[in-house]
């Protein structure tokens, strides 16, 4: 149920652009900012900006202020110029009330002026778009234009379609400059775009009004910049509050980074309607999800700007500190996607605008395929935030409302992802069929090239998807104690024996999940399973052999008169044999990260005696993926496949590990004191790099290089490399 005058209705809920709005529904009017600088071209093509591209080589883009429900501030920075959008919010009326842009950037010339575009859709009714003059005082023209687009995706390329060129003379030289103009073809339907020319300096506001919403004074000109200020000035004194950076030394450039960076984390939050393509046992071709909304942010605007469900769970860690009621209805949102069986497609390309940035390869979505259920790790985070004495209604209602679909999701997991013995679990997906991959990939872990067992079979154990079912395992037991099992199953009696009955069942619920818990943190089990002593380390279990690589040979195709050809295939050096993996990277540290080992325990001590191991795994900017030492540090994993996952730095690991430094620096085990020293260390590389690299660069990257620190992959990447505001404020 769409709630249209819920203050969050409308948002930047449009991240994969650099400015729109939309609402949180599926028939949403759609705003957006296209802008190019005139008399510029690019290898012949028009530099029209609209969605976040890597090719518009921005300096810089992202929200300098954002708090997810009544304005924001962003800046885009290009070659010689600043353009700054900002936006503020005003309820009222039955749609979601009223909004402005604020727009200041460049300024060149133009025709006819639009005041205001009026419009009317089923879901608002009656609305007005409004071009107030410019408070600059410099004389501003406009154009419109109807156009027909196949979709969203296609936007850009109908406003490339409808440009119009001019000559005119700029310092007695003939410059071409562009604008939108109507195309002879009248038959399009009237759908419109406005077109603004402008001159530095300018600065022009576009009013939203929604028919049903009473005001009086336009949210524009000398009101809106009071009302934007006023926010600003509410935004900044609620983040000192929930992230406390002063007291903790920060200057103020440092604590203008971190609001940036939970403030794109913030603006980054989409809305997506459309479906999955799943491919099941059942059907021969993939077949289509049912249509579904879908409240997510996303880990890049760029590149990523769609759901992924392990992405999520780390997301919500910092969103929830921010808004709580924001993150629990995207948990509720992502929730909502399981099917009867309990699965839930990890990647959400939902919509024909999403499925536009996404290789055809990577689409269709099979329903025996896992992902890490991160999710657990933002509740678990959401429940130390409750009053432990006496949870409030809301709290306990939210609970109640998700823990049923919890326990599907969690009894999905324990009935299609188990290992070939007792309490062992094992990732599917994996291709044992390939002779192109050095090692093949588990995409489901999220950890995509990181080295498994070499020959992939029903033999394997993995360490890491065991320990996220512990996590899941004690998360459901917090749960099971404070919601109301009347909320989840019926039953019939009299009111005494259903109390009875309910208070038996609550208690039976929780040490359901709280005897999981103690068996997959059980270290002997655990150590049975996965501990390798001749190496010291945790493993991954499974049939390997650690001399693989990747030779180029010559085949002879079947046809006689096709030539031969050449590629790189995979080659065995050893036959493989079932046994410890021994390799040495994130997943061996994950019964360390998920902080099921004991403070005392002889492990921990190993783990954090090769914790601080420059040939292993520590530098100076953080935690690498994989052992300098491993066979596969670094390597390609096919002939055009580089290192993913094999020597990089990668936040969101890096934070767990912080996460679990601080837990076991705790005073009373023998291990305390050396975890106290590497927390301290390892979060001031993290924090100081990746601030570091922001100056340099402008934005947080999806990884970090370990041996220059430098960011590298895609940019920017604003989802859990923004979990550095958590680590800088020391919220775990």
């Amino acid at each position: 149920q769409i709630e249209k005058n819920d203050a969050k209705f409308w948002g930047t809920y449009r991240p994969q652009v650099y400015m729109g709005m939309k609402t949180k529904s599926p028939r949403s009017l759609v705003t957006g900012l296209m802008w190019l600088k005139q008399h510029e071209r690019y290898q012949n093509e028009l530099p029209l900006r609209h969605t976040c591209e890597h090719g518009d080589k921005l300096l810089r883009y992202g929200w300098t202020a954002h708090d997810g429900e009544n304005f924001g501030i962003q800046d885009m920075v290009e070659q010689g110029y600043i353009i700054r959008t900002s936006f503020v919010k005003k309820s009222g009326g039955l749609h979601g009330g009223d909004w402005t842009w604020r727009v200041t950037g460049t300024q060149v010339s133009c025709r006819t002026n639009v005041q205001t575009i009026s419009g009317e859709t089923e879901e608002l009714g009656k609305f007005s778009i409004k071009f107030p003059s410019e408070n600059t005082g410099v004389k501003t023209r406009y154009h419109w234009v109807a156009a027909r687009a196949e979709g969203l995706h296609k936007i850009k390329d109908a406003a490339l379609r409808k440009m119009q060129a001019a000559i005119e003379k700029v310092n007695n030289r003939e410059k071409v400059i562009y604008f939108l103009g109507d195309s002879p073809n009248k038959s399009d339907p009237p759908g419109t775009t406005s077109d603004v020319t402008l001159k530095l300096p300018f600065e022009l506001d576009i009013v939203f009004e929604s028919g049903s919403a009473q005001r009086k004074v336009e949210l524009s000109r000398d009101v809106y910049t009071t009302q934007l200020a006023s926010w600003k000035e509410k935004f900044d004194q609620n983040f000192e509050e929930r992230f406390p950076l002063k007291n903790k030394g920060y200057d103020t450039a440092q604590i203008s980074f971190a609001k940036a960076m939970m403030s794109n984390m913030i603006g980054g939050v989409g809305y997506f309607y459309g479906h999955s393509l799943v491919q099941s046992d059942q059907q021969k071709v993939p077949v289509p999800y049912w249509d579904a909304g879908l409240l997510t942010a996303v880990p890049s605007r760029s590149f990523f700007p769609r759901g992924f469900l392990w992405d999520e769970g780390f997301h919500q860690l910092l969103i929830s500190k921010w808004d709580r009621s924001l993150s629990e209805e995207i948990i509720e949102h992502w929730l909502s996607l399981l099917n009867k069986d309990g699965w839930i497609p990890r990647e959400q390309i939902l919509g024909e605008e999403a499925r536009s940035k996404v290789p055809t390869e990577f689409v269709v979505q099979h329903n025996k395929n896992a992902n890490p259920p991160t999710l657990f790790l933002a509740i678990e985070s959401i429940l130390r935030g409750f009053n432990k004495d006496n949870v409030d209604e809301r709290d306990r209602k939210f609970l109640s409302k998700i823990f049923p679909k919890l326990q599907v999701w969690y009894d999905w997991f324990n009935t299609t992802q188990t290992g070939p013995v007792p309490f062992s679990y094992r990732w599917r997906g994996r291709n044992g069929d390939t002779d192109s991959e050095l090692n093949p990939k588990t995409l489901t872990s999220g950890l995509d090239d990181y080295p498994r067992a070499s020959h992939p079979s029903q033999d394997e154990r993995h360490v890491d998807l065991r320990c996220w079912m512990a996590t899941a395992s004690g998360t459901m037991a917090k749960i099971a104690r404070v919601v109301d099992p009347v909320t989840m199953l019926s039953y019939r009696g009299t009111q005494s024996t259903r109390q009875k009955s309910l208070k038996k069942l609550k208690k039976y619920s929780a040490s359901k999940y709280e005897a999981t818990h103690n068996m997959l943190s059980n270290h002997k089990i655990l150590n049975e399973l996965h501990w390798s002593a001749e190496m010291g380390l945790y493993s991954d279990y499974g049939n390997h052999s650690e001399r693989m690589y990747l030779a180029r040979k010559t085949f002879q195709p079947s046809n006689p008169n096709q030539r031969p050809y050449q590629k790189m295939v995979r080659v065995e050096r050893k036959k493989p044999k079932l046994r410890f993996t021994d390799t040495f990277g994130y997943v061996s540290l994950f019964p360390f990260l998920l902080q099921i080992l004991r403070p005392d325990s002889q492990q921990l001590t190993q783990i954090l005696e090769d914790l601080s191991a420059k040939d292993l795994l520590w530098s100076d900017y953080g935690l690498r993926s994989l052992s300098k030492r491993d066979p596969l540090y670094m390597k390609h994993n096919t002939e055009h496949d580089p290192p993913y996952w094999r020597g990089a730095i990668w936040v969101n690991m890096n934070f767990l590990a912080v996460r679990a430094l601080k837990h076991y620096s705790a005073p009373g085990s023998r291990n305390s004191e050396k975890a106290a020293q590497l927390y301290k260390e390892l979060r001031w590389n993290l924090v100081n790099n990746m601030y570091k690299e922001y100056k340099r660069s402008g934005y947080l990257w999806e990884s970090y290089n370990d041996v220059t620190g430098k960011g590298q992959g895609t940019h920017p990447f604003t989802g859990w490399s923004a979990l550095v505001v958590l680590m800088m404020s020391e919220q775990f």
